[in-house]
């Protein structure tokens, strides 16, 4: 495999070639929750780019459940004219477009003034950071049924706005993810206790979804190798989840690891391992695409182009790139074009206090993709400390933003 051979899928669709821009959360919704102006130029920025697949950043299930102020969401209470505009722009170079969506679980912070909820009521351990989430409480029978359907009917809603597909977004500590892990997921019932029922909702998310969409609309799946905190959820815990998603109709599988608490999306692992600086999951992808009968796409780290290369050559059949497009939305087509040695990265940020590193590094991510979204070029030599300080006082803004219009609705 090369990366610019097409992929086929088991659904019958192609993606043109084997490198995507992964998800990142942009925050750069309008006041209604609905895609900005700004995020439809970033957008066109990335499409340009020459990625095969682009992936949105979370889109919300719930606007009572959000990841973070400024998140977009897709209900029924939306109109759909902003999503066909978006989904027109991310389509325009003839990538596959996919709508990423979510539910936050007990990652939603305190301050937006939301009932948080999760599969059990087990609180984030972030130290200092940890008063900045609410005490989850725990879904009852009725929650879950309403989240299954709330998937299903944001992704009909994303094919009727012209998206090619959605992935289910069941990584990273969100609720998907704290539902398949035993640390965060200590019920009971048939929700809870053994693998096959922590892996219950995620299953039938997935079936609801494909249920509710066309045979050629693609639903993908983004699953953790690993939580990377101890007693939490293993690659052998996803390797058998990856079994029983061969059974249904997924037509991709991408593989990440981590949560808040153990942040392994940015190469910080709790639990001892030692992750490599670029393509942090390759082992266990390449692991898993052994076993898998739909294509496996790993993310985390990667920005060089012979890594991509070790990626396919690894039998993962797609490479996911999320910071080095930020950085450089263009890195596709300059490598297609030939700048081979074309590389992308932000400068690591060595603060003794790694809890506020990793806030101010995924803040000056946020500063390129702002950038982008005005219109500037990036710059990865910003500073730290001014970047976190921006993205502070932006959030601060964003959360008045939100709960003004939570209490509209109520009201």
């Amino acid at each position: 495999m090369t990366p610019f051979q097409p992929l086929n899928l088991p659904n019958g669709s192609l993606i043109p070639n084997r490198i995507a821009k992964a998800a990142m959360e942009e925050n750069l919704a309008n006041p209604d929750q609905t895609p900005s102006d700004e995020l439809l130029r970033l957008y066109q920025a990335w499409a340009e780019g020459g990625a095969g697949l682009l992936l949105t950043g979370n889109v919300m299930i719930d606007p009572r459940a959000m990841t973070g102020p400024g998140g977009v969401v897709l209900d029924d209470g939306q109109s759909l004219q902003r999503f066909t505009q978006w989904a027109r722009i991310g389509r325009s170079h003839g990538a596959q477009f996919w709508m990423q969506i979510n539910h936050p679980g007990r990652q939603m912070q305190a301050n937006l003034g939301q009932p948080t909820v999760a599969p059990s009521a087990v609180a984030l351990e972030m130290g200092g950071l940890s008063k900045l989430f609410a005490p989850p409480r725990a879904l009852d029978e009725a929650g879950i049924e309403e989240l299954i359907q709330r998937f299903a009917r944001t992704a009909a809603l994303a094919e009727q706005a012209g998206f090619s597909g959605v992935q289910i977004h069941a990584a990273h500590g969100y609720l998907l993810s704290q539902f398949l892990s035993p640390l965060t997921n200590q019920r009971q019932d048939r929700w809870g206790g053994s693998l096959e029922n922590r892996a219950r909702l995620l299953l039938e998310v997935a079936k609801a979804v494909r249920g509710a969409v066309s045979p050629g609309f693609c639903v993908a799946v983004k699953l953790n190798s690993a939580d990377f905190q101890r007693g939490g959820f293993e690659p052998a815990d996803a390797r058998q989840v990856v079994l029983w998603l061969n059974e249904l109709a997924v037509d991709l599988v991408e593989l990440s690891g981590g949560s808040y608490e153990a942040p392994a999306m940015q190469g910080d692992a709790r639990d001892g391992r030692t992750l490599a600086r670029e393509a942090y999951f390759l082992e266990f992808a390449s692991e898993i695409a052994a076993i898998a009968r739909m294509p496996v796409m790993v993310t985390g780290g990667i920005r060089r182009l012979p890594i991509v290369e070790k990626v396919l050559a690894n039998g993962v059949a797609m490479a996911g790139i999320a910071t080095a497009l930020a950085v450089d939305p263009a890195l596709p087509r300059r490598w297609r074009v030939g700048e081979v040695g074309a590389s992308a990265e932000l400068p690591p940020i060595r603060w003794k206090r790694k809890a506020f590193a990793a806030l101010a590094y995924m803040a000056l991510v946020k500063l390129q993709m702002r950038r982008l979204a005005g219109g500037a070029q990036p710059n990865p030599q910003a500073s730290p400390l001014r970047a976190l300080l921006l993205e502070q006082w932006s959030t601060l803004r964003r959360t008045r933003r939100y709960r003004q219009l939570m209490a509209q609705r109520v009201g």
